[in-house]
């Protein structure tokens, strides 16, 4: 892994800034990256920005900034991003900053404070190496300021055509797949969260361990129609087995019951039916599961724990204990109450409840060996 430390001038790093909004902002000679394209936006506040100026006026130093070496005098900035872009702005006359009770854009100020900006050195380290050498080392800097997530870390290492592709789908507030799934998946596109669970569970899908290693093996792909096209076929699916939406579907992991459930054959109107029922019973305590619930109770016996179903009472349990004397009904031995667990007679699997009519105290023994308990 090479670090160059690197000083750098303001004046140098504005000539030739460009803001192509989507496409990315660029400067110092269209060679550094300040936000690639389909990257986070602006996120700094009026105040931060000027906050920043400050700083340079008053010949502070700024904290060291991270630039990736991704070409032949190419870079893309890691973390110092806010940063630039508060001096660019200002020097763009986005915003004014405040000096002596009085507002001043960048060319209403003296001389001495305008070159002051423009010779201020920004402190640089320029890194450059194979990928696994630039993520170990990201990961150990990431330490000031807004943190990189793991997918940005991940974005700064793997950039390439695939990557500038797949932001395009899966970044920025307003982009498809944000669109797409709002109903169902969390996650801040900004941030790349997006991104990251439409990968993992690609992933998933396809056997692969690791997020590096997909991003790796398709770094020089000319597009992310595949993992596009799978994030759509995640959604869609949920929509076509459960047909009328609801609010609890939203933030469960779709892309993990895609892969493990997609191969399977479902009625769509027997699951619409079956989860208003499930929503309904009292018995529920965990409506987020009832949708994995109903895809797997067919071949699940223990299925029914992901409802988190309602337990009996422990006055239900003593008035059962009493009836039978202490004798569990499988195995016929007596036990103390705390060594016996309450069971439903019916399953509530086939209609049973959590009532006191059906309540049955069994050995724990016993209790755990009994296949049907739900």
């Amino acid at each position: 892994m090479k670090i160059e430390p690197k000083s750098i001038k303001v004046r140098d790093i504005f000539e030739g800034y460009t803001d192509n909004g989507d496409d990315g902002v660029f400067a110092y000679g269209s060679k550094l990256a300040i936000r690639p394209a389909y990257q986070r936006e602006f996120v700094y506040d009026t105040e931060q920005a000027e906050a920043v100026i400050h700083t340079i006026l008053k010949g502070f130093p700024l904290n060291v900034m991270y630039w990736v070496k991704v070409g032949n005098d190419q870079y893309e900035v890691l973390d110092g991003q806010q940063r630039t872009l508060s001096v660019m702005q200002y020097l763009q006359h986005k915003f004014p900053i405040t000096l002596d009770d009085k507002k001043y854009y960048w060319d209403a100020l003296p001389d001495d404070k305008y070159n002051a900006i423009m010779n201020y050195d920004f402190m640089i380290y320029i890194c450059e190496g194979n990928e696994s050498e630039k993520l170990d080392w990201f990961k150990v800097v990431n330490i000031a300021g807004e943190k990189l997530t793991d997918q940005e870390l991940r974005n700064s290492v793997y950039t390439g055509e695939w990557l500038s592709d797949a932001k395009r789908y899966f970044s920025k507030r307003n982009c498809v797949a944000k669109g797409l799934s709002d109903r169902y998946i969390t996650g801040d596109p900004n941030r790349q969260e997006l991104l990251e669970k439409a990968l993992k569970g690609i992933c998933d899908n396809q056997g692969i361990k690791d997020i590096t290693e997909y991003m790796a093996a398709h770094k020089s792909d000319s597009d992310a129609d595949e993992l596009w096209q799978y994030f759509q076929d995640v959604i869609r699916w949920a929509e076509k087995i459960f047909p009328k939406y609801y609010s609890d579907m939203k933030g469960l992991d779709w892309c993990h019951l895609y892969n493990k459930y997609h191969s399977n054959s479902y009625n769509s109107s027997v699951m619409n039916t079956e989860v208003k029922r499930l929503h309904e019973d009292e018995d529920v305590q965990k409506t987020k599961g009832i949708y994995e619930y109903l895809l797997c109770k067919d071949f699940d016996p223990f299925a029914g724990r992901l409802l988190n179903l309602r337990a009996f009472d422990k006055r239900d349990k003593l008035a059962a204990y009493s009836k039978q004397d202490g004798i569990c009904p499988i195995c016929g031995q007596h036990f103390e109450f705390n060594e016996m667990e309450g069971d439903h007679i019916k399953p509530w699997s086939k209609g049973g409840h959590t009532t006191p009519d059906n309540c049955q105290m069994l050995c724990k023994d016993c209790n755990g060996k009994k296949t049907d308990k739900y």
